[in-house]
């Protein structure tokens, strides 16, 4: 094996590992920002485009101002911070026209279709071939397709993973621990989502052999679903006194560890890249990183379809899928955006993600309606508990 010498040494062997990685289906990486924006062949168009996202992401107005300047059209954005809003949301403007596009996760997909809230995309109108095939709703036969339609076109993706105290906690790959997140040792400083948390206990006792079935077998049916969560939300309970603060975006992540005294978390990445100057690491547990894949879905009565098409477009574009995902500190979905990578932000991934973290990658499974009111009724239950 070569011996790394220099800083630019590490930052040229993480951009080399990180391309090959991104061309496998296990890949996670990120992009930059510092690259100049344009387009290849873009157009002039017009119009405009209402869009619901993500909050705690200061860049993202930036990147829709790079849309804007590159296609012409106006991004009218609203920003929130959970996809229980953005359902929320969606069921009014499905019907008044008042929202065109929104960004969930992919496991979600099934309920928003169940729930007649979206229409496919028009596969002729978009770029289809810009996507990494690795890319998690990126190419025909996938989860983005249902019955046969396109519903999902991809934006960004990432993983859910440990951020520490750097002083305080042992982030060692092969050690750091979903399990650490309820050790006696860890208590009044932990910072969890709820729903989230309670799939990582339901991890943590399958691993252990505690379960009566495999956690995943959750997501099978009603039954199944509430045979394991009521065993995990029971044991959660019982290391309740673990936790500081419960999140639900990146701000209330973020302030967790800054404002309110927790030294380790089950966080997205972007948290850990955040906070990484301000002592903190980021490293996947020895269990397996939560994956998830972000993308688009067109409401039905959208009044700007042709925009909300050319807007997808765009983002599978090297330029636009490098400055989306350095907005989340995420992965790029287009083909050429690893090339625009940071090195730093590039660094900070090869060091999170060692030996074979990325092989051990636990995608959200898919989750029906059902399943994801049941989830929200089990979170509840363990916050207000």
């Amino acid at each position: 094996m070569t011996k790394i010498t220099s800083t630019q040494e590490l930052v040229r062997a993480a951009k080399l590992s990180r391309r090959r990685l991104l061309k496998s289906a296990v890949a996670i990486g990120a992009v930059g920002f510092a690259a100049p924006l344009t387009v290849n062949n873009a157009f002039s168009s017009s119009g405009e485009l209402n869009f619901e996202g993500w909050s705690g992401y200061d860049d993202l107005p930036k990147v829709m101002d790079a849309f804007t300047k590159a296609t012409g059209i106006k991004v009218n954005a609203k920003w929130v911070d959970e996809q229980d809003t953005m359902r929320a949301d969606a069921k009014t403007a499905a019907a008044s026209g008042s929202i065109d596009v929104i960004e969930p996760t992919l496991d979600r997909l099934p309920a928003w279709v169940d729930d007649d809230m979206v229409q496919p995309w028009d596969l002729k109108k978009l770029a289809a071939d810009n996507y990494l095939d690795s890319v998690p709703g990126g190419k025909a036969g996938s989860a983005a397709d249902i019955d046969g339609k396109r519903y999902f076109v991809p934006s960004v993706w990432g993983t859910e993973a440990l951020t520490f105290n750097s002083k305080t906690k042992d982030g060692t790959y092969g050690k750091a621990a979903l399990a650490d997140l309820f050790d006696e040792s860890n208590v009044g400083k932990v910072t969890v989502r709820g729903h989230s948390s309670l799939a990582a206990m339901g991890r943590v006792l399958d691993a252990a052999g505690k379960l009566p079935m495999p956690w995943i077998d959750g997501y099978k049916n009603e039954d199944n679903m509430k045979k394991l969560w009521d065993i995990a939300l029971a044991e959660a309970i019982k290391h309740k006194k673990n936790i500081a603060q419960f999140w639900k975006g990146e701000n209330d992540a973020q302030a967790a560890f800054k404002t309110n005294g927790a030294e380790i978390g089950l966080t997205w990445d972007s948290t850990g890249y955040n906070l990484r100057k301000d002592g903190y690491g980021f490293i996947a547990p020895k269990e397996g990183a939560f994956a998830w894949s972000q993308g688009y879905v067109l409401l039905k009565g959208a009044k700007n379809p042709d925009q909300a098409h050319e807007f997808a477009k765009w983002v599978s574009t090297p330029e636009g899928s490098s400055a989306w995902a350095s907005a989340f500190s995420a992965n790029p979905v287009g083909k050429g955006g690893i090339d625009k990578m940071d090195p730093e932000v590039s660094a900070f991934y090869a060091k999170a993600y060692p030996g074979d973290a990325l092989a051990k990658l636990y995608w959200w499974p898919a989750s029906a309606a059902w399943f994801l009111k049941l989830r929200g009724d089990y979170a509840s239950k363990w916050l207000a508990s």
